[in-house]
């Protein structure tokens, strides 16, 4: 056997191994049922504006990416896609969200949505911040 170290693993390389954990996650996860969740924001042409991509599994929601375009912002679209997000969860029977974002993003947006710091990972990538939170969608 040998080890054989690259800085540029074949899109096939990164699969295999992504598949393989997947595969043994599977084994042990109690539920096995994560599905997608996308919403977008497309203007009169089909061009998206804004959007927010995340799956769930289980009991949580996780958000992946939230985005909305410069020409877009300061007009509540990001809280208006997080929001279906929750519902939408919710109605999957979900009862928690996950997420992370960089200092330079938005923590203080998902503050103001509910959401609680529950770790912050400092020096990252070199003198930045990420920030990761969750939030309770049971009453």
């Amino acid at each position: 056997m040998n080890y054989r170290l690259t800085e540029s693993p074949s899109p096939q390389e990164k699969d295999e191994i992504f598949r393989e954990l997947l595969r043994y996650n599977l084994a042990h996860l109690e539920n096995k049922d994560a599905r997608d969740l996308a919403i977008f924001l497309e203007d009169e042409s089909g061009n998206k504006t804004a959007g927010l991509i995340g799956d769930t599994h289980g009991n949580w929601l996780e958000v992946e990416y939230l985005w909305v375009s410069e020409k877009m912002r300061g007009r509540k679209i990001g809280t208006e896609l997080v929001q279906k997000a929750e519902s939408f969860a919710m109605e999957r029977g979900c009862k928690y969200v996950f997420l992370n974002t960089f200092g330079f993003q938005a923590p203080r947006f998902y503050e103001k949505l509910g959401y609680v710091e529950k770790f912050v990972l400092k020096e990252y990538p070199v003198s930045g911040t990420r920030h990761y939170y969750t939030k309770s969608l049971v009453k």
